[in-house]
């Protein structure tokens, strides 16, 4: 028999949790051993050291050995980060892994992630917005803490994009590189990761995706004009919502974390915003394109460098196939 109506819980305490503040406690990246350069790369294409740098301001970026898989790559990034967060494993309760070059279609590599780390009691999920990957699972994971869902997430943003590039098509296979990069979001009494402003345009997704070739691979193919005319055209104005969104202005910004998609696309979005390019981080020079790690890895390069400052305001910035992109303001740890 159902439970008597006067003893059932209000449904507005379901519908009305508690709070809480979310905040980022730890960050750390995986870079692959074999970086390739472009000297390196360029005779396996058609075109010049000289212009793969002018072309994409790429010197440098990482391809993955056979050992280095996601979800090697996503364990290595992630328990790092677990450390710099100084939490009982115990206490993460969800796992998030932001990936879009996941070869095997089912099951997905969060949960493989969270039991070789050791973590006992997360739940897990494999999130694909491709570049914009990590920015929307660092929103569900704040979301999850504020919410009382979970106490601490693992959030890794992992891809081996090297797996996807075509050596004959040099405005892919030149800029992709591979990575993984976490955080570990983390319950709080102060809000540190302001809300995600977001969207898509689907009617563009043949801009940029996986194209079937005559031998039945698929490859990643590419519109770069197309793409560097809807970002600088499109991410300016979600920049200044996130902000509002944050209860801050530009102004108000420390760092910007954009996507790592080319050196152009960064100095054109530096240049829209007004912001100083010394508070602008580019890791796309030495790392590539790694489409939903390139942003964890821009915010753990800022880390470890020692530049920024606890509480430091970083408006990140994640845009891409799709087409999606998310925004959103956090606090340096």
């Amino acid at each position: 028999m159902s439970q008597p109506e006067a003893e059932r819980a209000p449904l507005e305490t379901y519908l009305t949790p508690p709070t809480h503040g979310s905040r980022i406690t730890g960050i750390a990246a995986y870079r692959p051993t074999r970086l390739l350069s472009n000297e390196e790369l360029s005779p396996r294409t058609t075109v010049s050291p000289e212009w793969i740098e002018q072309r994409t301001g790429i010197k440098t970026r990482h391809h993955a050995s056979e050992a280095e898989d996601l979800v090697t790559m996503s364990v290595a990034a992630g328990e790092k980060a677990l450390v710099m967060a100084d939490i009982d494993p115990a206490e993460v309760d969800l796992t998030i892994v932001a990936t879009a070059t996941r070869k095997r279609r089912m099951p997905g590599i969060a949960p493989e992630v969270a039991s070789r780390i050791g973590l006992p009691n997360s739940g897990a999920y494999d999130l694909n917005a491709v570049c914009a990957g990590f920015t929307y699972s660092m929103a569900m994971a704040s979301n999850a803490v504020r919410l009382g869902e979970a106490r601490h997430v693992l959030v890794v943003g992992a891809e081996r994009t090297s797996d996807w590039i075509d050596p004959n098509d040099p405005d892919t296979f030149v800029i992709f590189g591979d990575g993984a990069g976490a955080a570990v979001v983390s319950r709080s009494e102060h809000t540190g990761i302001g809300p995600a402003v977001w969207g898509s345009d689907g009617a563009r997704h043949s801009v940029l995706g996986l194209t079937e070739r005559p031998d039945g691979r698929e490859y990643v193919a590419m519109n770069g004009p197309l793409v560097y005319k809807w970002s600088t055209a499109t991410m300016p104005d979600v920049a200044h919502r996130a902000c509002t969104a944050a209860g801050i202005t530009m102004a108000d910004i420390d760092w910007f974390v954009p996507h790592q998609a080319n050196n152009r696309i960064i100095k054109t979005l530096t240049r829209e915003l007004e912001l100083p390019p010394e508070r602008v981080v580019n890791d796309v020079v030495d790392t590539g394109n790694t489409s939903a790690a390139s942003v964890p890895l821009a915010l753990s390069r800022l880390y470890d460098s020692g530049r920024s400052t606890p509480g430091d305001h970083v408006l990140l910035l994640g845009f891409g196939a799709g087409l999606t992109y998310a925004g959103q303001v956090v606090r340096m740890p």
